[in-house]
C-alpha cells in the first residue's frame, strides 16, 4: 500500500481521498449509494422512506448531483403520475467495495464503542 506525502495530498483534486469524499461524501449520499447497491432499482418515495429523516428538496438535490457526476442513472417514465426510478450506473458500482468497506468498519466501531 503506498501512502501520499502531505505535499502530494494539498487540496482535493491532488488527494485521491478528498477527489473520493468530494463525489460521495455528505450526510445523505453514502446511505442512497448503499440503498441502491443492496436493492438495485428504488423509486425516488421509496429512497426518501428507507433514508428517514431527509427532506424531499435535498434527496433531490444529492440524487441531481450522483447524477451529473455519472454515479446513479435516472430513469423517467412516461405516465401521469410520472414514474422515475433511480439505479447504480456501471461506473456507480465500482464503489461498492468502498461502501461495504465502511459498512465493516462502521460495524465494527459500533461493536467497539457499545462494549465500553
Amino acid at each position: 500500500m503506498s501512502f501520499l506525502s502531505e505535499k502530494e495530498c494539498e487540496g482535493p483534486i491532488k488527494c485521491p481521498v478528498m477527489t473520493t469524499l468530494s463525489v460521495i461524501g455528505g450526510k445523505w449520499k453514502p446511505g442512497i449509494l448503499w440503498e441502491l447497491q443492496n436493492n438495485e432499482i428504488l423509486r425516488f418515495g421509496q429512497l426518501k422512506k428507507r433514508l428517514g429523516t431527509i427532506t424531499q428538496k435535498m434527496l433531490t438535490q444529492q440524487l441531481r448531483e450522483l447524477e451529473t457526476d455519472g454515479i446513479i442513472i435516472r430513469k423517467i417514465y412516461p405516465e401521469v403520475p410520472p414514474r422515475v426510478e433511480y439505479r447504480l450506473s456501471d461506473y456507480g458500482k465500482s464503489l461498492s467495495p468502498v461502501l461495504n468497506e465502511m459498512a465493516n468498519w462502521g460495524t465494527g466501531h459500533l461493536q467497539t464503542i457499545t462494549s465500553k
